[in-house]
């Protein structure tokens, strides 16, 4: 197949990339040309900028695609540019749209593709499920050939994924655990999540690709492998051969003290969540996750600690962190204090 990707070299893409190459497929690559070292052998590219539409529509001339994937639609002004684009050109589109733009709180902690789209906490979340609805409004309208993907939270080895960290620098909560400050888990820690490698995800995805029964369809793509966020640090922790100091703390107090974390938690990850993967096997029977996270996040940091030009420290992030707990701490010790008055 010949196959466009918009973007590329992000952590799930890049995978996705791989993977397609090495099963011969013809693709192509239409990114900005910033991260060439990521970038797989034998990927054609185009360079260029998605954001402006005429500069693409020339770039595209004279091409068709059996598929296009879009890693870079976040808005519906986006989503309604890109029908434009690709109107004529492929005849399948991919949207990759979020597995956070389910309902939250959910009502059944079972996620099917047809939870309702409803999270009142995220608006990364909610203009998704707008792109979705213009996406899919178009294809029965006019018959644009979308399938929509949702992802959840998918690593690989760029990022140790926990819900407390440092996205850019993620090597962050690494450097916290090596000098024995304690690690911020939201409430008690026992929210179910689920994490997929991003090898994992790439076999469900590039299944999907030039399938005409997946157009009008939308599928998440998860490993099925449920833990606890307390869970999920104690085997970071593991992984990096560190004893790890846990301070408990509610996710309302975090997103006080750090408003920007909202949509993250209350939005997201404090949800307990397990994701019914049958859709995705039906369509692609092979479907198989097959790293479990005890491995994957053994093979992320044996990668970035070989990689020392990213094992960075955000110092804003662990300064933000020292200061929930150490208000945490004080506000535990008033309450004692009160509660010894009260007694006497």
């Amino acid at each position: 197949m010949k196959i466009l990707m918009i973007g590329g070299t992000g952590i799930i893409s890049t995978a996705v990339s791989e993977r397609l190459v090495t099963q011969g497929h013809e693709l192509w690559l239409l990114n900005r040309g910033n991260r060439p070292e990521l970038i797989s052998a034998g990927t054609h590219v185009l360079q260029g900028d998605i954001g402006d539409e005429a500069g693409v529509a020339r770039l595209l001339d004279g091409h068709k695609f059996d598929s296009v994937v879009d890693w870079m639609v976040y808005t519906p002004e986006q989503a309604i540019r890109d029908i434009r684009l690709f109107t004529g050109r492929t005849a399948q589109y991919v949207f990759i749209s979020t597995g956070s733009a389910y309902q939250r709180p959910s009502k059944n902690h079972i996620v099917t593709e047809e939870t309702p789209l409803e999270n009142p906490f995220s608006s990364y979340a909610r203009n998704k499920a707008s792109c979705e609805t213009i996406l899919l409004d178009s294809w029965k309208k006019d018959a644009f050939p979308v399938t929509i993907v949702r992802p959840s939270h998918t690593y690989g080895d760029l990022v140790i994924p926990y819900v407390m960290n440092s996205w850019h620098k993620p090597w962050t909560l690494i450097d916290r655990m090596r000098r024995g400050k304690k690690i911020i888990v939201p409430g008690d820690g026992t929210s179910l999540w689920e994490l997929t490698h991003n090898s994992d995800f790439a076999k469900g995805i590039t299944g999907l690709l030039g399938r005409s029964d997946a157009l009008g369809e939308a599928f998440h793509i998860t490993s099925g492998e449920v833990m606890t966020w307390e869970e999920i640090l104690l085997q970071i922790a593991d992984a990096a051969g560190l004893k790890v100091q846990l301070a408990h703390i509610s996710s309302e107090f975090i997103c006080a003290f750090m408003p920007e974390e909202e949509g993250g938690l209350l939005g997201d990850k404090i949800s307990s969540v397990i994701y019914d993967n049958s859709k995705i096997k039906r369509f692609v029977p092979e479907y198989s996750a097959t790293v479990p996270f005890r491995d994957g996040i053994r093979r992320t940091l044996h990668y970035l600690s070989n990689h020392p030009e990213y094992c960075l420290i955000d110092t804003d992030y662990d300064e933000k962190q020292d200061r929930i707990i150490a208000a945490h701490n004080y506000g535990k010790g008033m309450a004692q204090i009160k509660s010894s008055i009260t007694l006497l």
